[in-house]
């Protein structure tokens, strides 16, 4: 058969194949990538400097567009810190339990997470949290809980004092857990919490007498590394307080919309 018979029989030549369409990453997100896996992995140790930007163009054949775009990504997700002056640069960082307070806390705010549903996760991991600080505290936490205490137990503190050594109250119990990821998310939860709840119809002088001897029976049943104890106590601070927001809420909007 001649050539021209079989690509006539083969329908002219013309490919029946289809490819869909293809995203290609950003270089900047592959260097960036590239950068992330080496300093999770512990190869660039903490407080390591990375080449300066000039050396990391040469390096990497990349624009310094794309070099400057890939360490601001690295700086946002909390894995470098930049410094500017003679002796600066990008320096490797850790993440920590800020890291993981910062992602919850824009979760929260991002998807505008119901009140009721942040009060719902609390009563679910608090208690547990309790617990571990029973079991794994150490004296430098338990002057943390009494410091929180006294800032608590303050009669002539304002709303917003009282408000934020509640939150340094209930972060110091999660990290008397020696749990980072307890800690972190537990701090991003309390602060939420409060945001939502910081004016006098949700905090009374009643609410705040309730607060002190509640969080002082806790801190009790922790410094006598009793879990069963701090679990029990937790649970029924964090219900009630849970109880007392919500007829709150809900007769504000039953206010609201007969008005």
């Amino acid at each position: 058969m001649s050539d021209t018979a079989a690509a006539s029989s083969s329908g002219g030549g013309k490919s029946t194949i289809q490819l869909t369409p293809m995203e290609v990453p950003k270089a900047s997100d592959v260097l960036a990538g590239e950068l992330r896996e080496r300093i999770l992995t512990g190869e660039f140790a903490e407080g390591a400097a990375l080449p300066p930007e000039r050396e990391l163009v040469v390096q990497t054949q990349m624009s310094r567009t794309t070099v400057r775009e890939a360490l601001r990504i690295l700086e946002v997700q909390g894995l470098i810190r930049i410094k500017t002056g003679r002796s600066g640069g990008a320096f490797v960082q850790r993440p920590g339990e800020e890291s993981i307070a910062s992602s919850v806390s824009l979760l929260i705010r991002g998807r505008q997470i119901r009140l009721s549903s942040l009060l719902e996760t609390r009563e679910a991991i608090e208690p547990y949290c309790a617990r571990l600080a029973a079991m794994n505290r150490t004296a430098d936490d338990l002057a943390v809980l009494e410091a929180a205490n006294e800032a608590i137990a303050d009669e002539d503190g304002t709303l917003p004092a009282f408000l934020q050594a509640n939150v340094d109250w209930h972060v110091a119990v999660a990290t008397a857990s020696h749990n980072e990821l307890l800690t972190g998310f537990m701090a991003a939860l309390s602060r939420a919490i409060y945001a939502a709840t910081e004016n006098e119809r949700f905090v009374d002088a009643e609410v705040r007498r309730v607060a002190v001897r509640a969080h002082r029976s806790i801190t009790e049943a922790i410094r006598a590394q009793d879990p069963k104890a701090a679990v029990r106590r937790m649970t029924r601070h964090v219900h009630g307080y849970a109880d007392a927001v919500l007829q709150v809420e809900e007769r504000t909007e039953i206010t609201v919309s007969e008005e």
